[in-house]
């Protein structure tokens, strides 16, 4: 399941409309590991194409770099579809290179950039495989877990 909070889910949906009749694309960030969708990149499409997206690939590396220097990864891999449904074209099946990630998909096809609700489905894409997984919409994700350790920082005192 995508569990995701309303301000991201409001700003993809925002820049799909925005570059209608152009596909969007970008990504949410998040910590490693974490499965926590965090930090919106919208990204450019560097086909210009309302059929078919491609990021730019001097900003991609860009991107990654910022990425590995905060700890991060990209949670979800997002773009929109402009006159089909929200499913994986087979090309975005064969483009899909992020196991862990959640591929949403947003289809303007009904209203365009104008006022109307969009079809915004997710999918886990492994080895070609796609499966379709819910979507939880939340106010707000809930506080990220503190990280334990266990063993001491080099400043506490050990106990003897």
């Amino acid at each position: 399941m995508l569990r995701i909070d309303r301000a991201t889910y409001d700003g993809i949906v925002a820049h799909a409309k925005r570059d209608h009749p152009v596909e969007a694309c970008g990504i949410v960030a998040g910590p490693e590991g974490s499965d926590r969708p965090e930090r919106l990149v919208e990204m450019l499409n560097a086909a210009g194409s309302p059929t078919f997206y491609e990021f730019d690939a001097t900003e991609l590396l860009a991107l990654y770099k910022e990425l590995w220097a905060r700890d991060e990864e990209p949670v979800v891999v997002y773009h929109s579809h402009t006159a089909t449904e929200a499913y994986p074209s087979r090309t975005d099946i064969d483009l899909a290179n992020e196991p862990a990630a959640h591929y949403v998909l947003v289809s303007t096809r009904d209203h365009g950039n104008n006022d109307g609700p969009v079809e915004f489905r997710s999918y886990r894409i492994v080895d070609g495989e796609v499966t379709e997984e819910e979507v939880a919409v939340v106010d707000a994700l809930p506080s990220a877990p503190v990280p334990q350790t266990s063993h001491p920082s080099p400043d506490q005192p050990r106990r003897t």
